[in-house]
């Protein structure tokens, strides 16, 4: 009997992994294997870049409070002990929006802690 390979549901799924690495450089975008090493690669790194995400985000939250804070006179390490000590629940990302997009309400903040 001769051996049946399902061609089309092979090539439909070599298709599907070359579309995805359309726009690459080279042989990345067109030779299989080196797609698919391509392809799975960037996975790992969407992976790991998605937690790195959050850790630059926070640090950029902390480099706008710190900012907004010296021009109050105030550091950030001081700022934030001052927060925690007078109970005021606010967190870095609403604080940084505050020191950027709204500095009145911030100087408030500051003014009310010190």
């Amino acid at each position: 009997m001769p051996r049946s390979v399902n061609h089309v549901a092979s090539r439909a799924k070599r298709k599907k992994i070359l579309k995805l690495t359309r726009g690459y450089y080279g042989a990345r975008k067109n030779v299989w294997t080196v797609a698919k090493n391509t392809w799975e690669k960037g996975l790992t790194y969407a992976y790991r870049d998605r937690r790195n995400k959050k850790r630059n985000f926070r640090s950029l939250w902390i480099q706008r409070i710190n900012a907004a804070a010296r021009l109050e006179g105030m550091s950030y390490s001081k700022l934030m002990g001052a927060l925690h000590k007078n109970g005021v629940e606010i967190n870095r990302k609403v604080l940084a929006d505050l020191a950027r997009n709204h500095p009145e309400a911030f100087k408030a903040i500051v003014s009310k802690v010190k």
